[in-house]
């Protein structure tokens, strides 16, 4: 079945788009607020950010120097306030100073309750941890709360579509970098661009392509010393991955490149023409893939 198109209204409330962004999902009532931790102020008489909703905070891993995210739901309060008040607690919280920009995500129908926003939290947290591209800032899981089958399902659906516009909104992080097929039982339609790399000194490494860059897939066997030829580029990664990459060389987790060669390089511990080195199962190169497509 083809996949559907999905049509997103992005309106930028200051005018750029580095303030604040306003999104929402056609013939859906998910709504999604941008929101710039310098801009909280300016959201004071934003009354849709006075009812419940869930949201989600991004920056960068002190530690680690990796993007972060911190998960969590804001109900109505005694006191009439419901998630901006939440963020204005977040940015006085020293533990929590990591972030730079908070994605809301709510109904145009202010239709959650509890219940509703209990069981998306937990959704969206443990989405990011299984996908393991953030560093996930909460200390414990979200309660799932009790909804029925068909809640669930409508929830379901709901996540479903508001992580489009949190992709759109330039966070892929709760998705997989590698999605497992639909139809494996059919063959995988990708299949063609998974390439291998490997050489006399033990190195076995397995990539795909994607619409992000290119991901090497965990289990690939690195060249365990770098060599002259290697770049700072390189040699940078290979020092930000060193958490990736067990005693055996051996990568733990897929990791994404912006390019073949950037990931080619990494895996040989020096320069490589990733579009040379990285080759099919029948051993074409990479370079003559991508040029059978063109033509």
């Amino acid at each position: 079945m083809k996949t559907q198109g999905k049509t997103i209204t992005l309106f930028l409330m200051d005018g750029d788009a580095t303030g604040r962004i306003k999104t929402k999902l056609s013939n859906s009532t998910v709504l999604v607020y941008r929101i710039p931790r310098g801009a909280l102020d300016s959201c004071d008489d934003m009354s849709v950010l006075d009812q419940s909703g869930v949201y989600l905070l991004f920056g960068v891993d002190g530690n680690t120097g990796k993007e972060a995210v911190y998960i969590g739901q804001a109900g109505i309060r005694k006191n009439g306030k419901g998630v901006l008040y939440r963020l204005k607690e977040h940015r006085r919280d020293a533990q929590k100073d990591f972030w730079t920009e908070a994605l809301v995500i709510t109904t145009s129908d202010d239709s959650w309750g509890p219940t509703e926003i209990s069981w998306l939290e937990n959704q969206f947290t443990n989405l990011a941890i299984s996908a393991k591209r953030y560093v996930v800032k909460n200390n414990n899981e979200p309660s799932l709360g009790h909804v029925t089958e068909e809640k669930e399902s409508e929830l379901s659906e709901f996540t479903e579509k508001a992580l489009i516009v949190v992709g759109v909104l330039g966070h892929q992080g709760f998705n997989p970098l590698l999605p497992k097929p639909s139809y494996p039982e059919i063959g995988n339609a990708n299949q063609s661009l998974e390439f291998f790399l490997s050489s006399r000194n033990g190195v076995s490494a397995r990539g795909r392509l994607t619409h992000e860059g290119f991901v090497l897939c965990a289990g690939s066997v690195l060249r365990k010393e770098l060599l002259k030829s290697a770049s700072d580029s390189t040699r940078h990664l290979r020092e930000q991955h060193r958490g990736d990459v067990d005693d055996q060389n051996r990568t733990t987790k897929d990791l994404l490149f912006t390019s073949p060669s950037g990931a080619s390089s990494f895996v040989l511990g020096g320069s490589s023409n990733g579009r040379r080195d990285w080759k099919t199962k029948e051993g074409k190169v990479l370079a003559e893939v991508e040029n059978n497509e063109i033509h």
